[in-house]
């Protein structure tokens, strides 16, 4: 069977890799930038050490390719480091060599994977005094010049629990025995042994753009700049969002819920008690931190909340439960959304491939907005508009709005926190920032975060199917393009809120995982987005479902993403 990678037509040998195909071919030339990281076949993401044609599938009379190599007709796509995909395979390529470094010079140190700094992540490393990021460096740079093959090899279940244990890696020995499969795949370099729950580099010598910076008790691990890959990203330090995520993980110690393991046990008591108790945890810690925002922002005798987030981060049902905190200090809330200031669809600028970006700052009104603010902060009455989403437009309705003396108006919207939205010469203490993200800090096991973004994707396809009538596929789709926009119009600004709220929590995987899974399930693997849902699935699979829907308040965060939200109620 000949073999079509990206427009080449090859012919495989038995036992030949996709990699050493692709180096054939000069598609491999030492730059990050253009060199394969992987493959998609079939719809499912392949190490390139996959070898379409094995010797044992050669007989006298045929020859029989793979089973995806097969369902695929031969079509192979290669991924490069400017794909989402290209990235997560690259994070674990590192977080392979990393943690087979800290195993080599320090073999009794725990180091576990934490959180996402700006452009880099945090490593803790714990259980040793002579850590130093110099010496770890060093043996990373020898890994990475040495350029091993990274081969992927299948084991049973029940082998990788043994191996676990006698490590002392109980962590994921525990996750290990949530595995319905009774095999997986691991990657390995002599006695060292890793499971990552997708995909790796074909070698360590892939691991060419990165920095390691000094951190608290670890180090961060800097990534590869996304606009040119083949230079380390500039790091600047996030003091805010880092403490907030730290103080996540510090409660989620307390609580004895660190990683996915924990969560099922919770889940797994007798009326699901453990998990309860820890929803009405979680939910008091959201309320008490409503209630300090709303402190401060009285504190400050502050006018305008400008309250911002990324994409299915809670920012409505934040700006409700804010609204009731400051009504218990006496003010009149009122909630405003930038949604309401969009450009009309047919005035949004037009970029030279015929894209409308509806992520930029250019589809707010900005100046109307600035306009009407500060009219409403000097005693003024504003007709404020409503954005019609169905025809694209901005209408009139008469809805007019004046300010008492205790108003406090609270401004949702992805560009909040764009400095763009204030009139000049508003003065400082009028205004109130706050951040809303849910930093969720559960780890599938030390070695393998969940990434926040992840939460957020599944909030979202949950959402907008229940209440947009929007398949994964759609949602998908669009994900992309709400991470790119998200990048540029909102992190830039997180830093500069007085507040950074954490609006994750650790009972919500268990929770989400019933309403999402079926969806999940329906989608096909002939879907561009296949390969995207099989990730989303690998982890969900290690986590147990619970049905726990009478023990969530109907203001809880939560609400907004699986119905029953007070906030919603006409």
């Amino acid at each position: 069977m000949k073999l079509h990678i990206d427009g080449y037509s090859v012919i495989p040998k038995p036992e030949e890799s996709l990699y050493d195909m692709v180096k054939d071919l000069g598609l491999v030339t030492g730059s990050l930038s253009t060199d394969p990281i992987a493959a998609k076949i079939a719809g499912r993401l392949f190490t390139l050490n996959y070898i379409p044609l094995r010797q044992k599938d050669v007989t006298p009379d045929r020859e029989s390719v793979r089973k995806a190599m097969a369902a695929s007709g031969g079509v192979v796509r290669l991924i490069r480091y400017a794909d989402p995909m290209g990235q997560d395979v690259y994070t674990r390529t590192a977080q392979f060599i990393l943690f087979l470094a800290i195993r080599r010079l320090w073999p009794c140190a725990t180091a576990k994977m934490t959180c996402t700094v700006g452009t880099g992540v945090y490593v803790r490393v714990t259980g040793v005094t002579d850590f130093t990021v110099e010496a770890l460096r060093r043996e990373v740079e020898a890994i990475v010049a040495a350029d091993t093959l990274l081969r992927r090899r299948r084991i049973p279940t029940a082998e990788a629990i043994a191996y676990y244990t006698a490590q002392g890696q109980f962590d994921k020995a525990r996750l290990f025995a949530y595995r319905e499969k009774a095999t997986l795949d691991v990657y390995g370099d002599g006695d060292f042994m890793e499971y990552f729950h997708g995909e790796i580099a074909p070698s360590t010598g892939y691991l060419r753009s990165f920095d390691l910076l000094p951190a608290p008790e670890g180090f961060i691990f800097v990534y590869p700049d996304l606009r040119a890959p083949d230079r380390v990203s500039v790091f600047r330090e996030q003091p805010n969002f880092f403490q907030v995520y730290t103080e996540g993980k510090r409660w989620g110690e307390l609580m004895r819920c660190e990683t996915v393991a924990d969560l099922n046990e919770l889940t797994d008591t007798a009326g699901h008690k453990g998990l309860r108790e820890l929803i009405r945890v979680n939910e008091a810690l959201h309320e008490k931190g409503f209630a300090r925002i709303a402190d401060r922002i009285c504190e400050r005798g502050a006018r305008t909340v400008m309250l911002a987030g990324p994409s299915s981060s809670g920012k409505t049902t934040s700006a409700n439960r804010l609204a009731t905190q400051l009504r218990v200090h006496g003010k009149q809330p009122i909630l405003m959304s930038l949604d309401d200031y969009y450009m009309d669809r047919d005035k949004i600028p037009v970029a030279p491939d015929g894209t409308v970006d509806l992520e930029h700052i250019n589809t707010i009104d900005t100046a109307l907005f600035g306009a009407h603010l500060r009219a409403l902060l000097d005693g003024d009455e504003v007709e404020i508009p409503h954005f019609n989403f169905k025809a694209g437009k901005r209408e009139w309705v008469g809805h007019r709005m004046r300010l008492s003396e205790d108003a406090v108006i609270i401004v949702e919207g992805l560009h909040a926190l764009n400095p763009v939205l204030l009139p000049e010469g508003l003065a400082p203490n009028l205004v109130f920032k706050v951040y809303v993200s849910p930093l969720m800090p559960l780890n599938l096991d030390l070695h393998s975060r969940i990434p926040c973004s992840y939460l957020r994707l599944l909030r979202r396809i949950v959402r907008d199917y229940e209440t947009r009538g929007a398949s994964v596929q759609q949602t998908l789709s669009m994900w992309d393009s709400v991470r790119r926009g998200e990048e540029r119009w909102i992190y830039p600004y997180q830093e500069n809120a007085d507040v950074i709220f954490n609006s994750s929590t650790l009972y919500e995987p268990a929770v989400l995982k019933k309403h999402i899974y079926p969806l999940l399930a329906a989608v096909e693997p002939s879907e561009e987005c296949y390969s995207q849902v099989r990730a989303i699935v690998k982890i969900l699979n290690f986590i147990h479902e619970a049905t726990v829907d009478d023990e969530i308040p109907p203001t809880s965060i939560v609400r907004e993403f699986v119905g029953g939200n007070s906030f919603y109620r006409k």
